[in-house]
């Protein structure tokens, strides 16, 4: 539904937002139709923080960071609420199919967006019953609708939030959501028989960079974002989300102020007072951090004692990423593509448990220019090619590097039968250490905590901070974590907090 405008007449205070990421961007939204006055302080040259482009020579771009786009009315709500057409700023469309999965085996697996045409592929290439997929994505649905509204979209830290009556719902659907098992159990239960089915519903274990073998059975909610609501993609890519919101941010009066880092948020007794960057000291009476909660409390708040139970949280699992432009076109490949590993538990043993690589590593590869063919030059294609690994832990990411590149060159040459690594027309490499450098994650983790324990909801940080008064946190590592969709959560619940001055 469309808003006139929600933006408030009385001025109200300054706001400080650290950090130009999405979650970061989506605040200063919402809090300059507020009526506050607010700056976007940003180390990097400009915004999107994992969200940037990278544009490799021979005329190749690539989404630097997130690929897969759900929830979109998030976005476009943003919009509305400053009495905005969303489709003035940013289009999208849903994609048909949403992915293409390769199985070691020599399978191809096509995800439709069409429930029953997914399920009927399923009972055609895995011989798994159709009704038996749909069951299962029903279970994922009613999961969803039960929690979501109470897990996802208000603040876990508060007491008011238990009194309302979504709790309850949530409450009720206690029993079927698998407190006490894991999505690999949950999986194995509903395909006993189909291991490669049971490994494709646990890889929605990554999307916030977990372990299907340890994570609770309630995330088998996840795959009711894609193949319920719909994964989408955004005309000009994921960067488009960014491109467009600060564009709308500066309409409303945000100042945005690039290669300027926030060194300290300054504070007196109780509460915040400002902050102080590498150029100047900003008195503003509220300050919200979009940068990583660790590298927050340890270089930005060194005088104040920190929650140490939640920053020694284990990290969630971080990504080794090749950008290639590749010489030619594959017909059989869509935007999202999955080569799985030949043993997913060792892979993620080695993630969690080893702090390592796989030598059989799942690969993904996400192609935007075949919907945006300015990506790429003609007959060519832009390939982001992804592996999950452990957060930096000191490791030798060199030789980490150099042994999956062969890996990854390996397991993609035969399931395509063309030796890939003469197509390479141009490479960037960004592993762990690179994405902690670019965008402060704390050990280049992409989803700060990892959710591979039943509280980890609830052991995540709170979006504000007990002991500073005017001191907010947003985006991906803390409630209710990362993702684009929850990061713009996040903004809405911070927005929430300051309004009701809690």
């Amino acid at each position: 539904m469309a808003h006139s405008s929600a933006r408030s007449s009385a001025p109200k205070q300054p706001v400080a937002i650290i950090g130009a990421g999405i979650g970061g961007i989506a605040t200063a939204v919402r809090l300059a139709l507020a009526g506050h006055r607010v700056t976007v302080f940003e180390a990097q040259e400009s915004f999107g923080g994992k969200m940037h482009q990278l544009e490799l020579p021979g005329g190749y771009r690539f989404d630097g960071g997130p690929s897969l786009f759900t929830l979109p009315h998030l976005v476009d709500e943003l919009f509305q609420l400053a009495g905005r057409n969303p489709q003035d700023y940013f289009r999208y469309q849903r994609l048909d199919p949403i992915t293409q999965y390769f199985f070691p085996d020599g399978t191809h697996l096509t995800a439709w967006a069409d429930e029953e045409r997914f399920a009927a592929e399923v009972e055609q290439k895995l011989n798994v019953p159709a009704p038996a997929v749909r069951e299962f994505l029903g279970r994922s649905r009613r999961a969803y609708e039960a929690t979501a509204d109470t897990f996802l979209q208000k603040s876990l830290h508060k007491a008011k939030t238990y009194l309302s009556p979504d709790v309850l719902k949530a409450l009720s659907a206690l029993p079927t959501l698998g407190l006490t098992s894991t999505m690999h159990q949950r999986h194995q239960e509903a395909f006993p028989r189909e291991p490669r089915l049971v490994q494709l519903f646990d890889r929605f274990a990554t999307y916030n960079g977990s372990d299907p073998y340890q994570a609770p059975a309630t995330l088998s909610l996840i795959p009711h974002l894609e193949h319920g609501l719909g994964a989408f993609y955004p005309e000009g890519g994921i960067y488009a989300i960014a491109e467009s919101l600060v564009k709308l941010a500066s309409e409303l009066g945000v100042q945005f102020r690039y290669q300027e880092p926030v060194v300290e948020i300054l504070t007196a007794g109780p509460r915040v007072t400002g902050v102080r960057t590498t150029q100047d000291v900003y008195d503003m009476s509220l300050v919200v951090s979009n940068m990583d909660v660790v590298p927050t409390y340890r270089r930005l708040l060194p005088g104040r004692p920190a929650p140490e139970r939640t920053l020694r949280q284990p990290r969630s699992s971080s990504a080794l990423i090749f950008y290639w432009g590749i010489g030619r076109r594959f017909s059989e490949l869509g935007v999202h593509n999955i080569f799985f590993s030949d043993d997913y538990k060792r892979e993620f043993d080695a993630i969690f448990q080893q702090k390592t690589i796989a030598d059989d590593p799942t690969v993904y590869i996400n192609i935007t220019s075949g919907h945006s063919p300015a990506d790429a030059p003609p007959g060519h294609e832009n390939w982001f090619v992804m592996v999950n690994v452990p957060h930096d832990q000191g490791q030798d990411w060199s030789a980490l590097v150099q042994r999956t590149r062969q890996a990854v060159l390996s397991r993609l040459s035969y399931a395509l039968g063309t030796n890939i690594e003469p197509l390479i027309r141009a490479e960037h490499v960004w592993d762990p250490p690179g994405i902690e450098l670019r965008t402060s994650s704390f050990g280049g983790a992409l989803y700060g905590s990892s959710s591979n324990n039943t509280l980890a909801a609830f052991l995540r940080h709170p979006n504000f901070s007990r002991q500073i008064d005017g001191l907010y946190f947003c985006g991906g590592s803390v409630h209710p974590g990362g993702g684009i969709p929850l990061c713009l959560l996040s903004a809405r619940i911070v927005s929430d907090l300051i309004a009701t001055g809690k």
